[in-house]
């Protein structure tokens, strides 16, 4: 399975990494945090390593690691907007709860 990018959210990172002036993609990873044990963390990358999977979705880079993948496969990133806030949505097939914030979840 693989990890994906709805078309606002690759539009959104195309556009940061134009800004940032460099990178390959974008890394999104599990790091255990939250109320719900796990929580997303992304971050802009400019080099891979031997191990990442890497997918890619209307032309955006998406690099996962090993541990991270089996707690990922499947999910959507999508970016949204709503009022006054935009941010990333996570629409993972995986979690079992997420915490109201959507910042964290649990498998």
């Amino acid at each position: 399975m693989s990890v994906s990018l709805t078309p606002a959210a690759a539009r959104h990172v195309t556009k940061s990494l134009t800004k940032r002036g460099s990178g390959i993609g974008l890394r999104l990873a599990v790091k255990t945090s939250g109320c719900n044990g796990f929580a997303y963390a992304l971050e802009f990358v400019d080099a891979t390593n031997p191990d990442d999977e890497c997918f890619e979705t209307h032309g955006v880079k998406v690099i996962v690691d090993p541990r991270s993948l089996g707690m990922l496969a499947g999910t959507e990133l999508d970016f949204v907007r709503e009022g006054l806030n935009e941010g990333f949505k996570f629409n993972n097939p995986n979690a079992k709860a997420n915490c109201g914030c959507g910042e964290s979840f649990a498998v």
